[in-house]
């Protein structure tokens, strides 16, 4: 990958991120930290990795992403405006009454293929599109990307083992592996383990990164594409809060949105944010 590429994947990063922290910020409400640490993985796949069409947002051939964390919708928002899905402008509405943005995606908003809601059903969901690629003899492919927090549900596990018994190697799962949920570290609320030897064990090839590496990422999403006879994982250790001094690794901003003072110091750090 030129670093060229690399470089605009990481301006659109940080492009996410911004428009994450504003939307947050003028909404006074929303989760800004998983926001923030899935930014370098939504700039991969949307200005990458996934087969699209901004203007024919239904196109059957698509590829298809489904949002299971889906409370981590601003940068997802972000992401599809930055795309072309549409105007730029409608960020304002983020959860606002009669707004297009609310606080989990909705079918009705172009480029939303999954309505995320109960954190766990996002898996099952993008099985079942994978399984009907398959069906339909078509050559699309399904990522999906969960939290590790939502991974203690134990749907996806159930799901993860559904993945491999019908050979889905057309389906792609991300962890975002940013280490905070709510109310504290995963390790301290449901510690999942070794995840990688975990999925590997339910049938997964498993591919290991940094969350934050952009030319780790695509280079793990070039290698699902070569996968055969099984589904992948990807495990993207990331940082929850990442770009932002004070919100890192704090659970404090899961769901929380900065006050003014906060707001000026995060853009600030975000804007010192230095490009090769």
């Amino acid at each position: 990958m030129v670093k060229e590429k690399i470089n605009e994947l990481k301006k659109r990063a940080n492009e996410i991120r911004k428009e994450s922290l504003v939307m947050v910020y003028h909404a006074q409400s929303g989760h800004l930290g998983g926001s923030l640490s899935e930014a370098d993985i939504l700039a991969a796949l949307y200005f990458y990795k996934l087969r699209l069409n901004p203007k024919k947002p239904d196109w059957e051939d698509r590829d298809r992403f489904v949002l299971s964390k889906g409370h981590a919708c601003p940068a997802y928002y972000a992401a599809l405006a930055i795309k072309g899905f549409f105007n730029k402008k409608e960020l304002e509405s983020y959860r606002k009454i009669n707004g297009l943005l609310q606080g989990h995606p909705e079918l009705k908003i172009p480029g939303v293929d999954y309505a995320g809601g109960s954190l766990g059903q996002g898996i099952p969901v993008a099985n079942g599109m994978a399984l009907a690629c398959k069906l339909d003899k078509k050559d699309y492919k399904v990522y999906v990307l969960i939290g590790d927090g939502e991974a203690q549900e134990g749907v996806v596990w159930e799901a993860s083992m559904s993945a491999a018994f019908y050979k889905l190697d057309n389906l792609i799962y991300i962890l975002d592996k940013n280490q905070v949920q709510q109310t504290g570290t995963t390790k301290e609320i449901m510690d999942i383990g070794n995840a990688t030897e975990k999925w590997r064990a339910f049938g997964f090839d498993v591919i290991e990164i940094n969350g934050h590496d952009i030319e780790q990422i695509i280079n793990a999403l070039d290698k699902a594409d070569n996968v055969k006879g099984k589904p992948t994982m990807i495990i993207a250790n990331t940082i929850k809060g990442k770009g932002v001094s004070f919100m890192e690794l704090n659970p404090k901003f899961h769901g929380k949105a900065p006050n003014d003072k906060e707001f000026k110091q995060a853009m600030e750090e975000l804007n010192k944010i230095k490009f090769d």
